[in-house]
């Protein structure tokens, strides 16, 4: 089997007969344009029409990038793992190609003697998910069977060898599916798994200093990579591939890239060489080049990113780029206390569904110097001007957003998500006191107006303020 790395969580699994590109983020833009990658890949995602499947593990744009996918023949079938809601079969269907949904752990046939199996990484237990992972579309009184989780792993394997990819899978969410794959395989001829994080964290918190960023980072680093560890002693792999999660912020975000916690990939490879046996061989690879996992031949070797060239790239290509919202009219006040209304509404019903309640107060700048206080008891919402966090002896988080991007959030997902805005770091994030309330974000998501009541919405605003 030839496995070939291509950017981020994007690789091609080659048998003799059969080829599965996974995860084919293969442009940079990804979460509205702040995600970018570097190297620059010397492909576009045409070069791969002559796949034989693609699998895309999850709804993440750096893992299911319509841009991408948009730019590939349709007619190549797209396995998904077959999840409790149908956003991601929905969003496969809508670019034209058709979505293959695979039960969890059930073998699915490529062809000649090669199959593939997805699993749920929480194993198909919404108890697990839902109480464990904030960011799952998980509702407490829901009566649906399957996945609440929004990722996914595969096991693609032949008569003689095994790869298994991971993808964002989070350990320990993951550990059932992990034994089961174990269990049933045995030996693992190559593991596809994350070592860094994907995230807004540390780099878009506004009230951390210098310092303290770069702490957070170092630290989240370690955290991810101490996870990582967790996926290699449980499958023992004959060689182990860190990818995934790989990316670097553009336009006005790019000052925010020495705080990702995104380490450079041979710091990484330094990290795992110390921590792991020379019985597993940690293999990273350049863009574009391969690995034969029944010999551990590699097309190239791995050389280490020159990181003077990739800052002036930062710099010179990435930081100058615009992102699509910020050529939106700029909203006026009166259009977007029209939309709180129903947006608080839906924010309150998801609160109400997954049993959250804080003293905490959600603080969103406007314009005009005008900013949105959200309850998360209950108690409603409201305005104010001259802002000053000490007012709020419970506790607050203040969310700053170019307000262009903020009035695309607040039409509704046929627009912007909140999580995808936040993963992106163009949501700025402060808070008093200094704790992660899972809840708090889950709820927000569901901020925005819905279908029919955006149009009427924005009529109204409109009319009201010529």
């Amino acid at each position: 089997m030839q496995v070939t790395y291509l950017e981020s969580a994007a690789v091609l699994i080659e048998t003799e007969d059969t080829s599965v590109l996974c995860d084919p983020w293969l442009v940079d833009g990804a979460y509205y344009g702040s995600w970018a990658h570097y190297p620059e890949p010397d492909f576009q995602p045409e070069d791969f029409n002559d796949v034989d499947y693609i699998y895309v593990s999850h709804v993440h744009p750096d893992h299911f990038h319509p841009d991408s996918l948009a730019r590939m023949d349709d007619d190549i079938p797209v396995l998904i793992h077959d999840y409790r809601w149908d956003y991601l079969r929905d969003a496969v269907e809508e670019l034209g190609f058709e979505a293959v949904e695979l039960p969890h752990a059930e073998r699915y046939d490529l062809g000649s003697d090669t199959h593939i199996q997805i699993l749920a990484a929480d194993g198909c237990d919404p108890e697990l998910c839902g109480n464990f992972f904030g960011c799952s579309w998980y509702d407490k009184e829901a009566d649906q069977d399957g996945s609440t989780q929004v990722d996914s792993m595969a096991v693609i394997a032949d008569s003689e060898e095994t790869v298994v990819n991971t993808n964002d899978c989070p350990y320990p969410i993951a550990e059932s599916s992990c034994k089961k794959i174990k269990s049933e395989y045995g030996d693992i001829d190559l593991l596809a798994h994350q070592y860094s994080a994907a995230q807004f964290y540390p780099q878009a918190v506004t009230n951390y200093t210098h310092e303290e960023k770069i702490e957070e980072r170092d630290r989240v680093i370690q955290e991810k990579h101490d996870l990582a560890l967790n996926f290699i002693d449980l499958f023992e792999p004959t060689y182990y591939l860190p990818f995934a999660g790989e990316y670097v912020l553009a336009g006005d975000l790019a000052e925010l890239n020495e705080y990702t916690a995104n380490p450079p990939r041979i710091e990484a490879k330094a990290f795992f060489e110390e921590h792991t046996g020379p019985e597993h061989e940690c293999v990273f690879l350049n863009t574009g080049e391969h690995i034969d996992t029944a010999t551990g031949e590699r097309s190239a070797p791995f050389e280490p990113i020159d990181q003077e060239a990739k800052q002036e790239y930062i710099e010179t290509e990435l930081a100058p780029r615009e992102f699509d919202y910020e050529h939106d009219p700029m909203p006026s006040l009166q259009e977007f206390r029209a939309y709180v209304p129903l947006a608080y509404e839906n924010m309150e019903g998801k609160r109400a569904n997954i049993g959250f309640e804080s003293d905490t107060t959600v603080l969103i700048p406007l314009v005009a110097d005008a900013c949105l206080e959200l309850s998360m008891d209950g108690s409603g919402f409201s305005y104010t001007r001259d802002l000053d966090t000490d007012d709020y002896d419970d506790g607050w988080v203040k969310m700053d957003i170019d307000p262009r991007l903020l009035m695309r959030l607040f039409e509704g997902p046929h627009r912007a998500y909140w999580a995808d805005a936040k993963i992106g770091s163009h949501i700025g994030i402060s808070k008093e006191p200094d704790i992660y309330e899972r809840g708090l974000y889950n709820a927000l998501g569901e901020f925005h107006a819905d279908g029919a009541d955006v149009q009427a919405t924005a009529s109204h605003a409109r009319a009201g303020s010529d």
